[in-house]
């Protein structure tokens, strides 16, 4: 075992592979410990026990969400491929459909992403009224498939995304 303290911030890497690979259940320090090399307590160390390391693992998610917001607001350019990069950038995230499983049983998960739902509905809502689509339902149906299409097909592409968006454009 490692004799060598580890960061919070490599917790929560480890934690985040973890849930990946496995579940949420895999969010335990003894398991976390052996793939990092080192003893439970340096995760006691850093975290008070498990819900705490849990909460940490899914603020860093959510400020990483709401940041990829922000990041879509305050570019500059076309609304369409402001839209359809932010859609990119949702699908491409391996942990949020891992958080949305999880969420089914954990009101914290689903507390979470639902505060990132919200912010990201508004968002698409924003770039559909720039594009002149004020339909609240458009931004509502492009959410929907943010969140399902990860669940339906763990590591699909955007296709089904642009189908969408290129559907929903040539109603203008």
């Amino acid at each position: 075992m490692s004799k060598l303290r580890l960061s919070p911030d490599k917790w929560l890497t480890a934690g985040f592979e973890a849930l990946v690979a496995s579940g949420p259940t895999a969010l335990a320090a003894e398991p976390l410990a052996r793939t990092l090399g080192t003893t439970k307590g340096s995760f006691y160390w850093h975290f008070k026990d498990l819900p705490a390391f849990q909460d940490a693992l899914l603020a860093a998610w959510q400020a990483k969400a709401l940041e990829q917001v922000m990041e879509a607001v305050s570019q500059t350019g076309e609304a369409e491929t402001r839209l359809r990069s932010f859609g990119k950038t949702v699908l491409d995230d391996p942990v949020e459909p891992k958080l949305r499983a999880w969420a089914q049983s954990d009101a914290r998960t689903a507390a979470m992403l639902a505060e990132v739902d919200t912010e990201r509905l508004h968002l698409l809502a924003r770039l559909l009224t720039a594009l002149g689509l004020g339909n609240p339902d458009f931004a509502r149906a492009l959410q929907a498939t943010l969140i399902g299409l990860p669940l339906l097909d763990e590591g699909s592409d955007t296709s089904a995304f642009d189908v969408l968006v290129d559907t929903i454009l040539a109603l203008d």
